[in-house]
């Protein structure tokens, strides 16, 4: 499947607050993803300029995420690296916020970036296979190739070691193959 599905969980609002259910395994299904998640990650950004990314997990412990802003806000990335795509190299890009609820279900060969657009950000997000330090890898952040129109200048960007010595894309031979689907963005209820 190659469709990154957006959608919000409902919320049901009343005098003390608010409450929403974050994942239903039988709505997600409805919505089109159909991953079995088995570990939740948290992360936790001081400062609006953070850049994390581009993440993926290499098969055969590769990762589909599904991802929600609790604080704060970011514009998350989802980047094609499948070999023989009609859109490999390109991105799709969401605003998710604590305040719109809206996540974002990124497939196994899409890379994973996001960055925080106000200081003290988390976010939450599933996959479906565990971390392997093996597996782990990416491709660098401001890639010509891939064109990423950063909110925040090259100077300003806050990046960690590991973000900022990745491959390119020109120096990345991707392991992920074209399933026949285009990317295409999907908004959901």
């Amino acid at each position: 499947m190659a469709e990154l599905i957006s959608f919000a969980a409902p919320k049901f609002v009343d005098n003390r607050g608010w409450f929403t259910e974050i994942y239903n395994a039988h709505r997600e299904k409805q919505n089109g993803i159909n991953d079995i998640f088995i570990q939740d990650n948290q992360s936790f950004s001081e400062k609006a300029g953070t850049i994390r990314g581009i993440h993926f997990q290499l098969p055969p412990l590769a990762q589909a995420k599904l991802v929600r802003c609790t604080r704060g806000a970011i514009i998350d990335y989802a980047i094609d690296l499948r070999r023989g795509s009609p859109t490999y190299s390109e991105y799709v890009s969401i605003d998710l916020s604590a305040e719109n609820s809206r996540q974002l279900y990124i497939p196994v060969g899409f890379g994973h970036a996001f960055v925080t657009l106000e200081d003290a950000t988390e976010i939450s997000y599933k996959v479906s296979a565990p971390y392997s330090a093996e597996h782990d890898a990416g491709v660098r952040w401001n890639c010509q190739l891939i064109g990423i129109r950063w909110p925040v200048d090259n100077e300003r960007a806050i990046l960690s070691e590991k973000d900022t010595a990745l491959p390119t894309l020109e120096d990345f031979e991707s392991p992920f193959d074209y399933d026949g689907q285009p990317m295409k963005l999907v908004t959901a209820n």
